[in-house]
């Protein structure tokens, strides 16, 4: 035990803050869930999202639990616009996107001394030029591309830093069937992609990642919709300039209800994951969180 624990001591204080709502980038895990697969009608939307982590223990490369007791929590408001024109591109609806998140971490962990990290603030922005929305009869499918911008505030020496210190390119596909014509019975996947720069401050360049949110929902006469959804990520390479080559993954399983109210042009989502599994790489400092999250969507046309 004193041995794992030096090394998860060495590997906080020498690498990355830990970017713990996602994998080894940007991407919240379980910020979207069913139907995230189809683009909306022309016009301008605000999609505002809440969402909190609540970290049950920090696990290390091999998936077993750090030492001692290591907890923590995230909790986030993000604020994505969305303006789909009447530009068609390839078949397909076009639009672009802007994601301002807002968040408060904080983090105790045994394993670098008992102490506390903790950040608040605006994030790293995203900027997605490029939506595009092909609709079929009983299919929808999702192409769209953009940056998360190395805007936020980053200290390497604090765990809990509400900037990662480097930007990601994130490629988004995915798609969505209707199993009958009445739209009541529908499976989706939602998958991205991420490509990492440098991060200055360490000289680290995370892997490439895979993500993949899904569900499997079904509307009942009334309008509310009821499903399972989860989401799957991979590291799928080892960071650059660091001596750890394990590659991290995470893993959970939830249910969620919405509802819409089409007069008002307004819909409204709840969430709940379990992470049943997962194990850390390099940028996560030798230590990869696993929790519980709890996710309120609400969009708005505008």
């Amino acid at each position: 035990m004193k041995k794992t624990t030096a090394i998860c001591l060495a590997a906080l204080g020498a690498t990355t803050a830990m970017p713990a709502a996602a994998l080894n980038g940007h991407y919240p895990l379980g910020i979207e869930g069913l139907g995230a697969t189809a683009t909306p009608p022309e016009g301008l939307y605000y999609r505002g999202y809440l969402f909190h982590y609540d970290i049950d223990e920090f696990n290390t490369t091999s998936g077993d639990a750090a030492p001692g007791s290591n907890t923590g929590s995230v909790t986030a408001l993000a604020h994505r616009f969305i303006w789909m024109t009447d530009v068609d591109v390839l078949g397909a609806d076009y639009g672009m996107e802007a994601i301002i998140p807002m968040l408060d971490n904080e983090f105790e962990l045994d394993v670098a001394g008992g102490n506390t990290f903790d950040d608040d603030g605006v994030g790293d922005i995203f900027l997605g030029p490029v939506i595009l929305g092909w609709h079929g009869k009983q299919w929808d499918a999702t192409f769209a591309a953009g940056q998360w911008f190395d805007t936020a505030d980053f200290d390497q020496n604090n765990p809990a830093s509400v900037g990662k210190g480097y930007q990601t390119t994130m490629i988004t596909l995915g798609g969505m069937w209707h199993f009958d014509e009445a739209k009541r019975w529908n499976v989706s996947a939602l998958s991205r992609y991420e490509t990492k720069g440098e991060q200055e401050d360490t000289g680290v360049t995370p892997g490439d990642s895979w993500l993949v949110e899904w569900g499997f929902g079904h509307r009942l006469s009334n309008g509310v919709e009821l499903g399972l959804v989860g989401y799957n990520a991979w590291q799928l390479e080892s960071d650059e300039g660091t001596p750890i080559t394990e590659k991290a993954e995470r893993h959970a399983l939830g249910a969620e209800v919405g509802y819409g109210w089409r007069s008002l042009g307004l819909n409204l989502k709840a969430a709940y994951y379990h992470e049943y599994d997962a194990s850390a790489g390099g940028v996560k400092n030798g230590l990869e969180s696993q929790g519980d999250t709890l996710r309120l969507q609400l969009t708005k046309a505008l």
